[in-house]
């Protein structure tokens, strides 16, 4: 069963008491992060405390480092400081193409990469960067990029889709975990649930969130629904069914169902099992 990714919590690094807290919050994923959340005066103190927190247990969360660019005085000692941490992931910001990830990857020799995906010329080579062998999954900074596109904020998100239309494709051609970019007003609960929504519709994995309130939406809106499962197994259970007849295809519902309706059917049983084992 593939780790399902439907919330991924942004947790500032220099703050010990939410790192603590984050070992019990229903998150699928926890993103520490010693670059936008963590003032320059406390970068290295970030780093200390983010190696005592990790050193605690967090159960099934994946446990995601984002360090500082390279390019900054503080990317390079990020970077071999997670070459010995005990993470799930680093993620990198700004990758703009594969060749930063090789960066980065020479210096971290084993843990597995992700790319935040945050410039116009990271959406262009979004396919080299979705195969590149050490990526594992990548995270759609859409604040960043609607900067650099001075695009305006819209409920349907129109400046943004192309950007995230080419991260998916790549993602999914890869065979790479997607997550989408944060729904920043944290209070407006109608507002992230038409995002999740948005998001699960596009493919999208899941969801980086940037307060705890925010879990319960996107882990609803992006686990399959109890009227999903059940289509799911009764479509298994009538092309099975059918092939028994020497049949091709089966029937549910009025609608066609062939092989690769089954194998959307298997998936999504699949990432019910994979959730229900985060619930314990």
């Amino acid at each position: 069963m593939a780790r399902p990714y439907r919330s991924v919590l942004y947790i500032p690094a220099a703050n010990a008491r939410a790192m603590e807290k984050a070992q019990t919050l229903p998150a699928d994923a926890i993103i520490f992060d010693l670059e936008d959340a963590v003032a320059p005066a406390e970068k290295a103190a970030a780093r200390n405390a983010l190696a005592a927190a990790l050193a605690n247990d967090y159960g099934p969360r994946a446990r995601i480092v984002r360090i500082n660019g390279l390019a900054t005085e503080w990317g390079p000692d990020d970077a071999r400081f997670c070459a010995s941490l005990r993470a799930d992931a680093v993620l990198i910001p700004k990758v703009d193409s594969a060749a930063d990830l090789d960066r980065v990857a020479a210096l971290i020799p084993d843990t597995p990469l992700w790319a935040m995906m945050e410039t116009p010329l990271g959406m262009l080579n979004a396919a080299q960067i979705a195969a590149h062998p050490r990526l594992e999954g990548m995270v759609m900074g859409t604040n960043d990029l609607a900067k650099e596109l001075n695009s305006r904020f819209r409920p349907d998100r129109l400046p943004m889709l192309a950007g995230l239309g080419l991260c998916l494709l790549a993602a999914k051609a890869h065979g790479k975990v997607i997550v989408d970019g944060v729904f920043n007003a944290f209070k407006d609960d109608e507002g992230l649930r038409a995002e999740c929504a948005q998001g699960r519709d596009m493919g999208f994995d899941g969801k980086t969130l940037i307060h705890p309130a925010q879990l319960a939406i996107a882990n609803e809106a992006f686990a399959p629904t109890d009227a999903e499962i059940d289509l799911a197994r009764r479509q298994i259970d009538a092309f099975r069914a059918a092939e028994a007849e020497g049949k091709g295809v089966a029937v549910v519902d009025g609608r066609i169902v062939e092989n690769l309706h089954v194998e959307t059917a298997r998936k999504t049983l699949d990432r019910a099992k994979a959730i229900a084992a985060m619930a314990g």
